[in-house]
C-alpha cells in the first residue's frame, strides 16, 4: 500500500529519516518494520510560531510493499543531426538551453549561438571583474553560457505555473546534476557553485544529439525576406541560416533590443523596476524569522519576502539571497550595476537583497526632461527604448558616484532614511568596495523617496530589520527587461515577423530561470508545431 502523508515535525526531527519513518508508523498506527520507506513530496518552513519554527512534510509512504525510488520524467533525446529543420537559438540562458533539449525531442537540430564563453572561460573574466574592475562586455554575470543564471545564485522558485510544467523543469535539472531537494521544497535552490556543472552537462547532452553550440557568436543582423527571417549574422561575419529564430538573449542585450529598433522590428518599452541592493548580517535576519538567538542547526539561513505600496507605487525586496554575495553585474564599462547570489550552502555571513521601486515610462519622461532637456527623444513616450536609456542613465550616476573600477556608492540604512551621509560604511561582501554617498544625490527621487518609505514599513514589519548595521548599495537595476518584444498569444511568433519567436527574460516574458526555462520549452513547441505545418 501507498500512502500519502503530512507531518509537522521540528527542524531536527525532519532532518532524520529513521525519526520521520517512526511518525510515519505512528500515524497510520502500524510499527514501524511495516513502513518500507518513504520519499518526501514537499517540504516547507513555518516560523509563524515565536515559540517553535516547524517543518511541513508532505511524503509518500509504502507500507507492507517494497520501496520505489521517486518517479521521474523519461525524455526521448533524439538524434538531430541529420534532421531536415534546423533552429538557430539566439543565447544560451535558461530559456535558449530548454528550447534546445525540446527541439531534440521534436527531431529539430538546435544551433545555438551565444555571445559569451563557456562556463570556464567566463569564471576567469569574473575573477578580472570582481578583483579589477574591469567588464567585459561579452563575458560576465550577465552574458556567457547558462546566462545570467549560471552565476547568479540559482533560485529555482516561481509562481509562473501557468507557463508550463514546473515539475518537468525541476526533474530535468535533478537529471542534468541538481540534488534531488530541488523537486520537494518549497523554494528549491541549486547554488552558484554547483550550476556551472549542471548547465556543461546540459551542453553536453544537447551536442551528444547533433545539436551545435557555438560560442563567442554576437548576432549582429537579421537577415529577413519578405517578413520572414531567414538567418543571423554575426559579428565575425558568419551567417547561420535556419528555417526559424528563436529569440532568448536575457534582459541585459541591449544591443539586439537595439538592432531590433534599427531594423524596423517592433518592440516595445516594457515598465520594469529598480533600486538598490541591501544587505544585513545572516544572523541578524536568523534572529528577525525564526525568533530565536542563535538559528537552530538544522534549519537553512533565513529568508525574507517584503512589499509595500508607498504613495500608489510598489515596493517589494527581489531576488534574497540568504547568506550570500553581493556581485558587480555590470555589461558595459561606465556603468554599476549590482546583483546576489548564494553557494549551495548559503554559508555566507550576510544576507543580501534586491530592494526595488516600479517605474513607468512618465516617469522616465520627468527624468529626462530634468536632466536632458535637450534630448527630445528621451522625451518621447513611444520611443520604445525609453525606458532602457533610463535604466542606463541611472547605472551611469552610479558608477561616476563611485568613481571607477566598480567601486559602488553606499549608505548605511537608518542614513539612507534620514538623508544623512554615513561616516563609515559597514563590512560587507562586495569585493569592488563600497564608498559612502548619500544616495538622494545619486538615485531619481522618486526612487530614492518610495525606498525611504518602504524600509520604514519593513523596519515595523520586521522588527530589528531597519538598522544601521545593514547596508544600501547602489544601483539594483536588472530586474527585468525594460523592453519586450511581442508575440502572438496563439503562435509564439512576432506579430510582424514570420518565424522568429522572442522568449525569455528578454523578450519580456519571464523572470527567473523556471519561468525562463518554461517559456523556452513553449517557444520551442510553437516552433516545431508551425515548422511541421
Amino acid at each position: 500500500m501507498q500512502k500519502e502523508i503530512s507531518l509537522k515535525l521540528k527542524p531536527s526531527e525532519a532532518a532524520d529519516n529513521e525519526i520521520v519513518k517512526d511518525f510515519i508508523a505512528k500515524s497510520i498506527g502500524l510499527p514501524i518494520d511495516q513502513v518500507s520507506g518513504f520519499y518526501r513530496s514537499k517540504e516547507s518552513i513555518d516560523a509563524r510560531s515565536s515559540k517553535q519554527v516547524w517543518i511541513n512534510l508532505s511524503l509518500k509512504a509504502f507500507i507492507n510493499e517494497p520501496f520505489v525510488l521517486r518517479p521521474t520524467i523519461q525524455i526521448d533525446f533524439r538524434d538531430v543531426s541529420k534532421a531536415e529543420k534546423k533552429v538557430v537559438i539566439v543565447g544560451a540562458g535558461p530559456a535558449g538551453l530548454f528550447a534546445a533539449l525540446q527541439l531534440i525531442e521534436l527531431g529539430i537540430q538546435p544551433i545555438i549561438l551565444e555571445r559569451g564563453k563557456d562556463v570556464r572561460a567566463r569564471r576567469r573574466d569574473l575573477a578580472i571583474l570582481n578583483r579589477e574592475g574591469i567588464v567585459n562586455p561579452e563575458s560576465n554575470y550577465c552574458f556567457g553560457e547558462g546566462g545570467a543564471g549560471t552565476y547568479s545564485d540559482g533560485k529555482l522558485y516561481t509562481r509562473s505555473s501557468k507557463r508550463g510544467d514546473i515539475n518537468r523543469i525541476l526533474n530535468i535539472l535533478f537529471q542534468f546534476g541538481a540534488e534531488e531537494n530541488v523537486l520537494y521544497e518549497a523554494h528549491p535552490h541549486i547554488g552558484t557553485n554547483k550550476l556551472p556543472h549542471i548547465i556543461t552537462a546540459i551542453r553536453k547532452q544537447i551536442v551528444d544529439c547533433g545539436g551545435q553550440f557555438l560560442f563567442e557568436k554576437k548576432v549582429t543582423r537579421f537577415i529577413i525576406e519578405v517578413n520572414s527571417i531567414k538567418a543571423v549574422e554575426t559579428a565575425d561575419g558568419n551567417r547561420f541560416d535556419a528555417h526559424a529564430v528563436i529569440l532568448a538573449t536575457g534582459h541585459s542585450a541591449r544591443d539586439i533590443f537595439e538592432l531590433l529598433h534599427r531594423q524596423n522590428i517592433l518592440i516595445e518599452a516594457k515598465p520594469f523596476a529598480l533600486g538598490v541592493r541591501i544587505e544585513h548580517p545572516q544572523a541578524l535576519i536568523d534572529r528577525i524569522q525564526y525568533h530565536c538567538i542563535t538559528r537552530d542547526e538544522h534549519l537553512p539561513p533565513a529568508s525574507y519576502g517584503l512589499v509595500e505600496q508607498v504613495n500608489e507605487r510598489g515596493v517589494f525586496s527581489f531576488c534574497m539571497c540568504p547568506g550570500g554575495i553581493i556581485a558587480p553585474a555590470a555589461t558595459s564599462e561606465g556603468e554599476l550595476v549590482v546583483n546576489g547570489w548564494s553557494p549551495s550552502k548559503r554559508n555566507n555571513p550576510f544576507a543580501n537583497s534586491g530592494m526595488v521601486v516600479q517605474v513607468a515610462i512618465e516617469d522616465a519622461i520627468v527624468y529626462f526632461k530634468k536632466n536632458n532637456p535637450d534630448a527630445a527623444h528621451l522625451h518621447d513616450a513611444t520611443n520604445p527604448l525609453l525606458l532602457m536609456h533610463f535604466q542606463r542613465a541611472v547605472e551611469q550616476a552610479c558608477f561616476k558616484a563611485g568613481g571607477g573600477k566598480l567601486v559602488a556608492p553606499a549608505q548605511r540604512m537608518v542614513d539612507f532614511t534620514r538623508n544623512k551621509s554615513s561616516i563609515d560604511l559597514p563590512d560587507n561582501s562586495y569585493l569592488p568596495g563600497t564608498i559612502s554617498t548619500n544616495l538622494s544625490e545619486v538615485l531619481p527621487s522618486f526612487i530614492h523617496k518610495s525606498l525611504q518609505g518602504g524600509f520604514n514599513a519593513f523596519g515595523k514589519k520586521m522588527n530589528g530589520y531597519l538598522t544601521n548595521d545593514a547596508v544600501v548599495v547602489a544601483t539594483e537595476s536588472r530586474t527585468s527587461s525594460p523592453v519586450r518584444i511581442p508575440r502572438n498569444a496563439e503562435t509564439f511568433a512576432h506579430p510582424q515577423i514570420k518565424n522568429l519567436y522572442p522568449c525569455g527574460e528578454g523578450a519580456g516574458f519571464a523572470g527567473g530561470i523556471v519561468s525562463a526555462a518554461m517559456d523556452g520549452e513553449k517557444c520551442a513547441q510553437f516552433c516545431a508545431l508551425q515548422l511541421v505545418n
